[in-house]
């Protein structure tokens, strides 16, 4: 892979990434909520849905999962419930901030945002559709692909990350900024973003890919 090509991808693939989806509105909340610092947890669950996604592409089940009804179909709709769920626990939100006295994430705390950031991301059929569809125009055929698709894999991943500061950072912002009711307000903007994404993701169908 030449340096030019991964540029290529990298400006490909922050122009998708950068566009507000389930992780970028996770990431959103949970800045608002918890800080950018506490919210690390959660964007490395992103970042490993990014090498689960690229991994999945280079060993075919992106090609299975576009070919396959029922594997896609299952996957929707775990994907649609799973972000549903979410999506009403944040429209219910009181605007309580976690605190920390040492201003890290606690253990469980961490591994919640984690796990959060992670299943919406790898259980997603858009994103490995996605990924299938970008990715293999950035392989060279007559080179080895693993060192190629882990390249892109670490590019993912840190576009990923430098988004997700991003969002985590405008999430803190708005709460110093607009203060108590900050919290609350990005909780139940997000929390209805995130329904409106499941009903779209209930409804989408590889055609549209």
């Amino acid at each position: 892979m030449t340096l030019a090509t991964a540029l290529l991808f990298c400006i490909v693939a922050l122009a998708a990434i950068a566009t507000p989806g389930p992780t970028m509105l996770l990431a959103l909340t949970n800045g608002s909520r918890h800080g950018v610092r506490r919210s690390l947890p959660g964007m490395a669950g992103a970042m490993c849905s990014d090498v689960v996604l690229v991994g999945a592409v280079a060993l075919g089940l992106g090609a299975l999962l576009a070919t396959s009804e029922f594997w896609f179909s299952v996957l929707k709709w775990v994907g649609a419930v799973y972000l549903a769920w979410i999506g009403l626990r944040m429209l219910r939100s009181t605007g309580q901030i976690a605190a920390s006295p040492t201003g890290g994430a606690a253990g469980a705390d961490g591994w919640r945002l984690f796990r959060k950031s992670f299943l919406v991301a790898v259980t997603n059929p858009k994103g490995y559709l996605f990924c299938s569809a970008l990715l293999p125009q950035f392989i060279d055929p007559a080179a080895a692909q693993a060192p190629q698709y882990l390249t892109l894999a670490v590019l993912f991943a840190g576009l990923d990350l430098s988004m997700m500061l991003v969002y985590a950072y405008v999430g803190a912002r708005a709460v110093r900024l607009l203060r108590a009711s900050a919290v609350r307000w990005v909780d139940r903007t997000c929390g209805a973003m995130l329904l409106a994404l499941a009903g779209s993701l209930a409804f989408y169908r590889r055609g549209t890919a």
